[in-house]
């Protein structure tokens, strides 16, 4: 059990605390290309966001493409920003040898936030205020292909970190967990769901712990990816 308690501290260290060595620096000028895009970009974002989540459930042709064009939006932004990193976790065994990718430590991660959000669901479907806020939301998944809301469901999520945890936290000189965070939010709250606002403090903080320990996007993608798949399909038979 001692071995088990150590082997999940280390893990959660890691993944969320201690800083992975690197060495990503750029030029002055580098840095403010990447401010100007990004601010661009969260205002653009914002509005696609905003229009997507407004369109009528059963419209799934306008809502799928709304999607995709928001995932373009945040994708091509974040790119035209600058270099992204994976990013790697830990510390090598050796001095000539790379830390390793982060791949399981942020499925156990994304797996465990989805939990804490089934179990906030059962609170949810009790109030009536917040149910409606869930239920409008979760309208969309109710309507067209179920595989195509999956792919465009992964598609914004992988869309949102290289934006969010790419190129806006690479733009930001100090703060930038609660900054990334801040913006992820105003830019979710521009669907006028509290609900959604409230998801994305959680995940924004989260996966932001995660890009400042890894120094880069993989585990923040797969974090958030195993997050939302789980929510796509547990919420709406849990609020619904």
């Amino acid at each position: 059990m001692q071995q088990r308690l150590r082997s999940l501290g280390w893990t959660l260290r890691s993944s969320l605390w201690e800083m992975t060595p690197r060495d990503h620096r750029q030029s002055a000028r580098e840095f403010r290309r990447r401010q100007v895009v990004s601010a661009v970009v969260v205002l653009v974002g914002a509005v696609v966001l905003g229009y997507s989540l407004n369109i009528d459930p059963a419209d799934t042709a306008r809502f799928s493409a709304a999607a995709l064009v928001l995932a373009a939006v945040w994708t091509v932004g974040a790119f035209a920003s600058g270099p992204l990193h994976l990013g790697r976790i830990g510390h090598p065994a050796e001095p000539d040898l790379a830390a390793p990718r982060p791949v399981v430590q942020p499925l156990l991660i994304g797996a465990a936030l989805a939990l804490v959000f089934v179990l906030g669901a059962f609170v949810v479907r009790e109030i009536p205020w917040l149910d409606d806020q869930v239920s409008n939301v979760l309208a969309h998944a109710q309507e067209g292909s179920g595989l195509v809301l999956l792919v465009v469901t992964m598609m914004n999520g992988i869309a949102e970190e290289l934006f969010f945890r790419g190129a806006l936290y690479a733009a930001i000189p100090r703060h930038q967990i609660l900054w990334t965070t801040v913006a992820y939010t105003v830019a979710t709250l521009a669907t006028g769901n509290v609900m959604l606002g409230f998801a994305a403090v959680l995940l924004g903080l989260v996966v932001g712990l995660q890009r400042r320990a890894s120094g880069g996007i993989l585990a923040p993608i797969i974090t958030h990816l195993v997050w939302s798949v789980t929510m796509l399909y547990a919420l709406p038979a849990i609020i619904l």
